[in-house]
């Protein structure tokens, strides 16, 4: 404490910004850092009057790992469920500051960007680096169309500076209170992060995998770290990663324009050549590039551009899906059923036959009439046909079942 009353004293302002993210796994440490260091800091500052406490905290505070945002705003409540434990402590320091307000003369509020990145950024982009450098640099994570708001790092600073100034001659409708601060300028979360990758030289991916596949994906990495006790960076940058590109999470920054005069100073295009600028030691080494590009070229060769890559590379989501659950049929129907492969490739064929047979009668019947009107007689024909059908299928199937006549399961192929 007498440290920290020592380094304020005689400040008017104090911001408290520290880079406190590599307590996501400890909770002890976390919470000594994160949450007990905020109530020092106000304690100092109470003791050496202070006048004004301006806290960093993060937009992760409303966020958990099933719901998404759409232009959320300052009414939205804390999360229920964390999606990390960084931000359990960052909304407890959030809340304690903010009821700390108006107490022994000291004014606080707290700014929540979201997504921060810029140049020595340790969270961001060296994640999406870590996962471009992984085995999974040749997916599309999640969705492409999933957006998300971003806040350049000295838009952070202008923020900060705004607060401060709001809190001197806007006190009332800024004290107590939090601010989501971005860039104002949502961005699909993986045109952001591949702009990001092409400036240091990798490669777009080519291969998609849906949302669903990546959440089972990520669920089964979970489970098997937690039987191993393993942490591995890699790992946890594809955690950090999936949970970015799987939800939309945009907010409405109106009260910060409104309150704290607050206009982004550097816009996301700068932002985003100036942080590739900065970290050009992690740009992909040229015949590294070469052999990517090579395998990559290998691919479009082998599966060309017709139906069979647009369905493997997941490029046509329909058409995808449709494969994907028929295999899944096929896989169930012929080896998790109890039949034999026998009993399952005539069942199977019946109900085609029956399909196609119905199929052409109704084509037939339907055919003659214009505008697909269909009389009460060609009606009665048809269920009469359906019936006789239904009543052949049943015969045919219990004739099998029984194992009365061998003739009837040689005439089913």
């Amino acid at each position: 404490m007498a440290h920290w009353s020592f380094s304020i004293e005689g400040s008017s302002v104090v911001f408290y910004v520290n880079d406190d993210s590599y307590c996501n796994h400890d909770f002890f440490s976390g919470y000594t850092i994160i949450v007990q260091g905020v109530k020092n800091v106000i304690s100092a500052c109470q003791e050496c009057k202070v006048k004004r406490l301006i806290y960093n905290s993060t937009a992760d505070v409303v966020l958990d790992n099933s719901h998404d945002i759409h232009n959320g705003n300052e009414t939205l409540l804390y999360a229920t469920t964390f999606k990390n434990v960084y931000s359990e402590l960052k909304a407890q320091a959030e809340a304690t500051v903010l009821l700390a307000n108006d107490m022994d003369g000291l004014l606080t509020c707290a700014l929540r960007p979201s997504n921060v990145f810029g140049p020595r950024d340790e969270q961001l982009l060296p994640s999406l680096v870590d996962v471009a450098k992984s085995s999974w640099a040749k997916f599309i994570i999640g969705s492409d169309v999933s957006m998300c708001d971003y806040t350049y790092m000295e838009n952070v600073a202008h923020a900060l500076i705004c607060a401060e100034a709001a809190l001197v001659s806007h006190m009332v409708t800024v004290s107590g209170k939090p601010f989501f601060v971005t860039n104002l300028e949502p961005m699909s979360s993986w045109e952001f992060s591949l702009r990001m990758l092409e400036g240091l030289g990798y490669y777009r991916p080519m291969v998609k995998i849906p949302d669903v596949v990546v959440r089972l994906m990520v669920y089964l990495i979970k489970v098997m770290h937690s039987k191993t006790n393993s942490r591995h960076n890699s790992n946890s940058s594809v955690h950090n990663i999936v949970r970015i590109m799987s939800h939309t999470t945009t907010y409405d920054c109106s009260a910060a324009q409104h309150h704290l005069e607050y206009s982004p100073v550097v816009s996301l295009d700068e932002g985003i050549t100036s942080t590739i600028e900065s970290f050009s030691h992690l740009a992909k080494d040229s015949s590294v590039i070469l052999d990517e590009f090579y395998e990559q070229s290998k691919i479009t060769q082998l599966l060309g551009g017709g139906d069979v890559a647009e369905i493997l590379l997941w490029r046509d989501e329909r058409k995808s899906f449709f494969c994907f659950c028929g295999v899944v049929s096929l896989f169930y129907w012929f080896f998790l059923c109890e039949r034999t492969a026998i009993s399952s490739a005539a069942q199977l064929l019946l109900l085609v036959t029956v399909f196609l047979y119905g199929y052409s009668l109704m084509s037939t019947e339907m055919s003659s009439y214009s505008h697909f009107e269909v009389s009460e007689k060609g009606m009665r024909n048809f269920v009469t046909n359906i019936v006789s059908i239904w009543n052949g299928v049943s015969h045919v199937i219990k004739s099998l079942a029984q194992g009365r006549s061998w003739s009837f399961f040689l005439k089913v192929p």
